[in-house]
């Protein structure tokens, strides 16, 4: 028994991840596209064999549609994600949440007071490597994890974005004022505490625009990098870097340093994950590539979130898990709350 999805925005998130898995998807029967710009919508549904709706309450009104993906551009999650939440339908909201903590409670008392499911996209949960990696964390193998260190790193989203330009809205303070830390950052951020189930409690960080400019030439409004030292509720120590200046091939490594040895993710092209043990034994796992903007793959995000409604289960990436994540992107960037 299947049913249609609605996708709001269609961007490049839309046409090379959320499109894709949903037409793969065996329970999913048609995919309504909207988009402002109603000539993007008319091409996703030409190139998936979908349709369009011309307004967006034609796809929160419309009775064939179950669930929705937010594509939107961040600053308009809180919107949208509420009003198909409170318009009946399941929601799988883009990454970052929303904007700020104050704006991601509202979503929140939405998903409560219709009772439907929210899910947000952090992606990494669902690689091979980061679920092995959680594993071996779990049944403390390693004994118990003093310290981590993460990347996220490329060379910046007008390489990925929609129109290929420097004008991208990645670059706009009103549109996506964590910069760097909202696109990249929040991934890792989530990953540390999907990967030692813990929290992150403290930040101190350094953060620039250091080398991109606008279409004018002008150094952008939000940072293209930071650096932060980390530490967690549970006492762990940590260092984290997002980048849009890694000008040359994507790192998206996690290194986790534990009592009696070292989990290194996605640090070699053919071993995903590595450990080395203090007595000197090292074991190689051979997963699965990590995603990167050059090669797009199956994320599992689409078929965990239609699971999830089929099996009338949690989402494996609740709303309190992103605000969470989100907490901590506010105290990095030092942003008042």
């Amino acid at each position: 028994m299947g049913f249609n999805v609605g996708i709001i925005g269609c961007g490049s998130i839309t046409r090379f991840r959320h499109a894709p898995e949903y037409k793969a998807n065996p329970f999913v029967e048609e995919i309504v596209f909207y988009d402002r710009n109603i000539e993007r919508a008319e091409s996703l549904a030409a190139e998936f064999g979908g349709r369009v709706a011309v307004k967006l309450d034609d796809l929160l009104t419309d009775p064939t549609i179950v669930a929705i993906s937010d594509c939107s551009s961040n600053e308009a999650h809180h919107i949208h994600t509420s009003k198909a939440l409170l318009s009946g339908k399941h929601v799988l909201c883009e990454k970052p949440i929303a904007l700020s903590v104050k704006h991601a409670e509202e979503i929140a008392r939405a998903e409560r007071k219709s009772g439907n499911k929210l899910m947000v996209d952090h992606n990494q949960r669902f690689t091979k490597a980061h679920q092995k990696a959680k594993e071996i964390v779990e049944k403390k193998e390693l004994g118990e994890v003093l310290t981590f260190k993460t990347n996220f790193g490329h060379q910046g989203p007008e390489e990925w974005g929609i129109t290929k330009s420097n004008a991208t809205w990645f670059f706009k303070k009103e549109r996506s004022p964590f910069g760097v830390a909202g696109d990249l950052g929040i991934h890792k951020i989530d990953l540390i505490h999907y990967l030692l189930d813990d929290e992150i409690e403290d930040a101190h960080a350094f953060h620039g625009a250091l080398d991109k400019v606008d279409e004018h030439g002008n150094p952008i409004e939000v940072c293209d990098n930071v650096v932060c030292v980390l530490k967690t509720k549970k006492g762990r120590l940590g260092t984290a870097s997002f980048s849009w200046t890694y000008y040359g091939k994507e790192d998206n490594s996690t290194t986790i340093y534990c009592q009696k040895g070292i989990i290194k993710i996605y640090h070699q092209a053919n071993s995903q994950l590595v450990i080395e043990m203090n007595d000197g034994t090292v074991t190689h796992y051979e997963l699965e590539q990590i995603q990167t903007n050059d090669n797009q793959t199956n994320t599992g995000v689409i078929d965990a979130f239609i699971a999830c409604i089929v099996n009338d289960e949690t989402p494996p990436v609740t709303s309190r898990e992103a605000i969470a994540s989100l907490k901590v992107i506010e105290k990095i960037l030092d942003i008042e709350v």
